[in-house]
């Protein structure tokens, strides 16, 4: 079977390289990024990204939409989130009702839509899940244990998802709730800024787990009103993932958090947005912007995005936990 994965950054490459576990499947690696496409080529590896890695034989890599498209048989789509859009765009001329897998975590800015609708609406097809989860891209490469939930539209694409993915390594545990599952993939990365802010101002592990409590509460609340159920929280794209995110320098989120509360640098802090993909940052923007619409009231939200995109006294995110009812 042919497999296409959209996304060659580090965690496109993890995924990729469970799938090929399965050695009757083909997997067509998509990059925009020449660099890494010549790597690749010239050595059949990613050292700029995973040294040690011995990439599957069964891995291939293209530039090309229409190459990636030409009889596959699921897609995977993991970009950033705000390149979802650009993707959907990009493969609609050559798409056929394919079986669709999203693992970008975010909200589309533009839209105010979760990826999975973006996708339905641009597409025209219910053949869409979704997977988020606490895993680290080089956690994947390593086989470590470690586990995702998935939901989608319909029974269909989620067999044929956790059928070529799920492993001896990796489990999937499925979700009724496509809504919710999006929606704390997206938030956490948000908190696990503010976490990261805290780490940077000297607060200890007290106080971070003082943060992921609370906002495990709006989190649920957010979740309810956008249509989803607040039992989500409790499955591996909510506490799992939050927890890992929230405590680990792997996350670029956490660690773009660190920076804003050690800094409070205004230039190191773009610097540092310069040279790291912080989804974080981009989803906060539009998380932000979707309640505001929706009238959705989430003080916790609101202070992330006032210190992060209004450079407003980090100190202040202390306070607000303490205060808080």
């Amino acid at each position: 079977m042919k497999i296409t994965v959209f996304g060659a950054g580090a965690y496109g490459i993890s995924i990729a390289c469970q799938l090929a576990k399965k050695e009757s499947n083909n997997i067509m690696l998509w990059t925009e990024n020449k660099k890494l496409f010549d790597e690749f080529n010239k050595s059949h590896q990613f050292k700029s990204k995973f040294p040690s890695l011995e990439v599957p034989n069964n891995i291939k890599i293209t530039e090309n939409y229409e190459d990636a498209m030409k009889d596959t048989n699921l897609i995977f789509i993991i970009t950033s989130a705000k390149y979802v859009n650009n993707i959907c765009d990009n493969i609609k001329y050559y798409y056929k009702n394919t079986p669709i897998c999203i693992a970008a975590k975010g909200i589309e800015l533009e839209s105010l839509n979760t990826l999975s609708n973006l996708a339905k609406n641009k597409l025209d097809t219910n053949n869409i899940s979704v997977i988020s989860g606490p895993t680290f891209a080089i956690d994947l490469i390593n086989n470590n244990p470690a586990a995702l939930a998935i939901a989608g539209y319909n029974k269909k694409t989620i067999k044929i998802v956790k059928e070529n993915l799920q492993n001896e390594t990796l489990k999937l545990r499925e979700s009724s709730d496509i809504i919710g599952i999006q929606l704390c993939g997206s938030i956490k990365n948000i908190i696990a800024i503010a976490a990261g802010i805290l780490k940077g101002l000297g607060y200890t592990e007290s106080t971070q787990a003082f943060l992921i409590n609370e906002s495990l509460h709006d989190m649920k609340n957010i979740i309810h009103h956008l249509g989803g159920k607040r039992k989500t929280i409790l499955s591996f794209a909510g506490i799992g993932d939050l927890l890992l995110t929230c405590s680990s320098a792997k996350s670029r989120n956490y660690s773009f958090g660190y920076v804003i509360g050690s800094t409070k640098n205004k230039e190191k802090i773009n610097e540092y947005l310069k040279n790291n993909t912080v989804e974080g940052y981009y989803t906060l923007n539009s998380v932000y912007k979707m309640l505001q619409k929706k009238g959705i009231n989430i003080p916790l939200i609101t202070l992330i995005y006032n210190i992060v995109i209004n450079y407003e006294d980090p100190n202040n995110l202390a306070t607000f936990l303490i205060n808080k009812d």
